[in-house]
C-alpha cells in the first residue's frame, strides 16, 4: 500500500523561536505555530478555530529562523508528520504527540510584520547553504548614440 506523508502549514508564531545544538553540533529549533480557521454554522454564526501545532526545524534553516523569526511572525511550513513517544516520569503511562518535522520554512509578510525585526524570506530546505548576496551587475558602457534603436525599430 503507497503511503505519502506531507504536511503544508500557515499560521503565526506563538513564541521567539530558541536555537538549540545537539550534541554532535546540529541546530535544531522548535516553533509554536497558531492556525486559525473561520467558518460558519449551520444556523449562519461565524466561528474561528485555532490550532496549535510544534514544529522542529533543523540545520541551518534552524539557525535562519532563530535569526529572523520573531513571536507574531507568518510563516508558511512544508514538512511531515512524525509522532514522538515516551513515559510520562510522574505518572509512568505512556505519552504520545503529534508534531511536524519542517523540510522547508518560508517566511510571510515585510520585515516588521508581526513583530518580527528581521526581514525576508527563506525558502531553503532545511540544512540548506547559508543566504549569499546577489552577484554584482557588469557596468554598461555609455550608449554610441548611433547604435541605440528607434522607438519605431522597437516591436513593442
Amino acid at each position: 500500500m503507497a503511503s505519502y506523508n506531507k504536511v503544508l502549514l500557515m499560521g503565526n508564531l506563538t513564541r521567539d523561536p530558541e536555537v538549540k545544538y545537539t550534541p554532535k553540533g546540529m541546530a535544531v529549533t522548535d516553533l509554536g505555530l497558531a492556525v486559525n480557521r473561520e467558518y460558519t454554522t449551520d444556523s449562519g454564526e461565524k466561528r474561528e478555530e485555532v490550532v496549535f501545532v510544534d514544529v522542529t526545524v533543523w540545520g541551518r534553516q534552524a539557525e535562519t529562523c532563530g535569526e529572523y523569526l520573531k513571536k507574531g511572525r507568518p510563516v508558511f511550513v512544508e514538512g511531515r508528520l512524525q509522532l514522538d513517544t515516551w513515559d510520562d516520569k510522574q505518572s509512568g503511562q505512556k505519552r504520545s504527540k503529534l508534531r511536524v518535522n519542517a523540510e522547508r520554512v518560508q517566511f510571510l509578510g515585510g520585515r516588521n510584520e508581526g513583530g518580527g525585526e528581521g526581514g525576508g524570506s527563506s525558502s531553503r530546505p532545511a540544512g540548506g547553504s547559508s543566504s549569499r548576496p546577489a552577484p554584482a551587475q557588469p557596468k554598461r558602457e555609455p550608449a554610441d548614440p548611433d547604435l541605440e534603436p528607434e522607438e519605431d525599430d522597437i516591436p513593442f
